[in-house]
């Protein structure tokens, strides 16, 4: 791209340009309007392309307590435009203009911890940073993302730093609709490889290979402006909008980690729809990696015409620390996930479980009950059959096949909704299905299926009335427990 072009298209942090959504059908699942619900989150991480990477950046220095990690594509360092969109412009993006070097811009950041403007600088020590710029990206230059990663260096990060792709301006990924090359809509491309697993491989410690299969879990789409300051997401630049998605195994109570994803400029839902989401390929990753992905959305409004996350502070002069407005709705969603919370100790597990009984259909069980335990989980075959908390210490499953053998285990279930361990299993087998014995009814009293009271015949057990007490009346019953007979 010239420079001339990229001056009269690029206001501010990304020149993302949108798309129509339509063509191949999207792998995300279509959206669940809903409300962001508390998960077992053990660690949180962010990433961001271009605006939503100069983003992420601000929300890892500035929530360094809780943001363990953070993979950029294409952004400067922090506060890299000082409050200025010109800085923004020509110092940030191109390098017609002077800039602060990393060494001001991590002085500016002790500063602010010490006035409790951003988490304690310490946090980022050890932090898994992963960074990526392509040869071909010029709308934000190579020597302006190199200081991003003397910035994080200088604080003790742990640095990769991916500089040798042939990218253009863009998250790069598997389902990239682009070229490598390509800096153009909707600013997704191919290039080969897979840095997205690379990008989650370092911050993690290692991924499960992503799903080639459909998608299993949720994509929850909620109301921004409950989380924004003032209750107005777009009297701060943000969407009606946001989406999280959500693995089965997360909605079960597993421990999952949460990824918060910013999109660049002019890629925001009202734009693009779920371009995006669609092939960012971090779903795939997040089913089989116990991972939630929350997509909060930017917008326009006047001083942010292509709805870039606000990085040279078009909305708010706080516009990198605690209290900025977008800052503090977007880390609002995160806590509404869970994050920055301790997790309890799981709960032990229950001890005694038992089998008390068997049918053709059903096992009962009962087990010794846990302190704080709020519910339990019982499980056949590794699988939850409680659809709904079970709040005492004994349970009954039915709807089983008569004859056949059963694994059974039991979780306690803290006031948080998080399982603990699991009980040592048990086994119950389903006694064999009843069968139905057809014969008069004298000689069902003749063999002790029956007893006779004033000419009529009884089954024993259930005393279900079968006639008349004689060897032309004739009856079908079966016993279904010891000495207990009904009719079939």
């Amino acid at each position: 791209m010239k420079i001339r072009q990229l001056l009269a298209a690029a206001f501010a942090a990304v020149a993302i340009a949108a798309t129509t959504v339509g063509g191949a059908t999207a792998a995300v699942p279509t959206p669940t309007p809903g409300s962001l619900q508390q998960y077992n989150i053990s660690s949180t991480y962010v990433s961001g392309l271009s605006s939503g990477g100069f983003m992420a950046n601000q929300m890892h220095v500035a929530y360094s307590d809780v943001f363990k990690g953070a993979g950029i594509f294409s952004a400067g360092p922090y506060d890299c435009a000082q409050n200025s969109v010109n800085t923004a412009q020509y110092a940030c993006m191109e390098t017609f203009m002077a800039r602060k070097s990393p060494a001001q811009l991590e002085q500016l950041t002790r500063d602010r911890a010490t006035a409790g403007k951003v988490d304690p600088v310490a946090n980022l020590s050890g932090d898994k940073v992963w960074l990526f710029h392509g040869t071909n990206d010029a709308t934000v230059k190579a020597a302006v993302n190199d200081d991003l990663a003397t910035y994080y260096r200088d604080f003790g990060a742990d640095v990769v730093y991916d500089n040798t792709s042939s990218s253009g301006h863009a998250w790069v990924s598997p389902l990239g609709p682009n070229s490598c090359s390509s800096t153009s809509s909707p600013y997704v491309n191919n290039c080969g490889g897979d840095p997205v697993r690379d990008m989650l491989s370092h911050l993690l410690g290692g991924v499960n290979p992503a799903s080639s299969s459909a998608l299993t879990g949720k994509l929850v789409q909620f109301d921004q402006s409950t989380y924004a300051p003032g209750g107005s997401s777009s009297a701060i630049s943000m969407g009606n909008e946001g989406f999280a998605y959500v693995p089965q195994s997360c909605q079960s109570g597993a421990s999952c980690k949460l990824m918060v994803t910013l999109h660049g400029c002019y890629q925001y839902f009202g734009v693009v729809g779920n371009a995006l989401m669609d092939k960012a390929y971090l779903n795939e990753y997040a089913d089989t990696n116990n991972m939630i992905v929350l997509y909060p959305q930017a917008t326009t409004m006047t001083g942010n015409p292509r709805g870039c996350w606000d990085w040279w502070g078009y909305k708010s002069a706080d516009y990198a620390q605690k209290s900025g407005p977008q800052m503090t709705a977007v880390m609002n969603m995160a806590k509404a996930l869970g994050a920055g919370t301790v997790s309890p100790s799981p709960l032990p597990a229950p001890t005694g479980l038992t089998v008390t009984a068997t049918t053709d259909t059903g096992a009962s069980l009962s087990w010794n009950s846990v302190s704080g335990a709020a519910s339990y989980n019982v499980y056949r075959d590794g699988t939850k059959v409680n659809s709904a908390p079970v709040t005492s210490a004994t349970y009954t499953d039915t709807g089983l096949t008569a004859g056949t053998t059963y694994s059974y285990a039991v979780a306690a279930v803290g006031t948080s909704g998080t399982a603990g361990t699991k009980s040592v299993p048990v086994t119950a087998t389903t006694t064999a299905a009843p069968v139905c014995v057809t014969a008069s009814n004298y000689a069902h009293t003749q063999a002790g299926r029956a007893h006779q009271s004033g000419g009529y015949t009884y089954a024993n057990g259930s005393n279900q009335n079968l006639g008349l007490w004689n060897v032309m009346a004739s009856s079908t019953i079966k016993e279904t427990s010891p000495g207990y007979w009904v009719t079939c």
